[in-house]
């Protein structure tokens, strides 16, 4: 166990949640503004998706360029984490006929148009899905390919901001494992352990303590549960020896039946973990921890 945890808040993700609560941000303004109102309740680390209009999932680079801006430009200090998860979706045409993809659904770019985002605004922090899965129901396949997830680390490495593995099984973190031993993925090492999603790790907990038993001792790793045990997971995360994730991208709800804000959610954690006499770390302190840089 240790003293200090720090907080992230993913602040909208790309899932169908927007028809579900008018609280989930969807415009640059409106995610740039939630980055804030974490920030404030006690987030250091905002993860950022952006949206189309619709509140579809988006790699518009202007967008993430306005709600990089907007968080910059703020009196509020927060660390700037943008997935670069968008690019590795496709859907099958069914299953009697997987090919062509469903056009609606695919969206399969190269390693240099997913990271374009990261090249042009360089937040200190990106995110790199450590594998491929089903996720979810249906056709959809989250597709990233060896030679694809490798590429990317070395784009990542280059511009110069820190990569944050986020891994769905034992799998991925095998494999990142090898990465960072191949010296692709450097050092510090940091891991975020994504349970519950349809079909990774389950959120059980002998499960995650096999994903937590296979990060090394010097990895930073944060844990996070979706849906109803997101909460839940703030002390187990903590108490495991790792940092927290929060937010609205994984879960909408404060208590049963009440939606709740990205303040919400960063507030009831800080809630929790003070009463376990934790430290909240500061902005800076991750910065200095995890040997980021700050631009903009």
């Amino acid at each position: 166990m240790h003293d200090g945890v720090f907080i992230t808040c993913a602040v909208t993700g790309g899932g169908y949640t927007t028809h579900k609560s008018d609280k989930v941000p969807v415009t640059p303004e409106q995610i740039a503004d939630s980055c804030i109102e974490a920030a404030k309740a006690g987030a250091a680390v905002a993860h950022i998706h952006v949206r189309e209009d619709n509140g579809m999932p988006s790699r518009d680079v202007g967008k993430y360029a306005e709600v990089f801006e907007r968080v910059r430009d703020s009196d509020t200090d927060v660390v700037i984490n943008f997935t670069a998860g968008m690019g590795g979706d496709i859907v099958l045409g069914g299953v009697e006929t997987p090919l062509p993809p469903d056009e609606e659904g695919t969206d399969m770019v190269g390693a240099t148009e997913r990271v374009e985002h990261v090249r042009q605004l360089k937040p200190e922090i990106c995110t790199l899905d450590c594998g491929t899965m089903n996720f979810g129901e249906g056709d959809y396949v989250m597709t990233n390919t060896p030679s694809a997830l490798e590429e990317m680390a070395r784009q990542m490495t280059e511009i110069g901001s820190r990569i944050e593995i986020e891994a769905f099984d034992t799998g991925h973190l095998a494999h990142a494992k090898d990465l960072v031993r191949r010296g692709i993925i450097p050092e510090p090492v940091v891991v975020q352990l994504c349970m519950g999603v349809p079909w990774g790790a389950p959120d059980d907990l002998n499960t995650f303590m096999a994903m937590r038993n296979n990060v090394p001792d010097d990895w930073t790793f944060s844990a996070f549960s979706i849906g109803r045990n997101q909460l839940k997971y703030v002390s187990l995360a903590a108490i495991s020896g790792g940092n927290v994730r929060v937010g609205l991208e994984d879960n909408i709800y404060l208590d049963r039946g009440v939606l709740a804000s990205n303040g919400d959610l960063v507030d009831r954690a800080v809630t929790i973990l003070q009463a376990q006499n934790y430290n909240i770390l500061s902005p800076q302190q991750v910065r200095d921890n995890l040997q980021l840089t700050k631009h903009g």
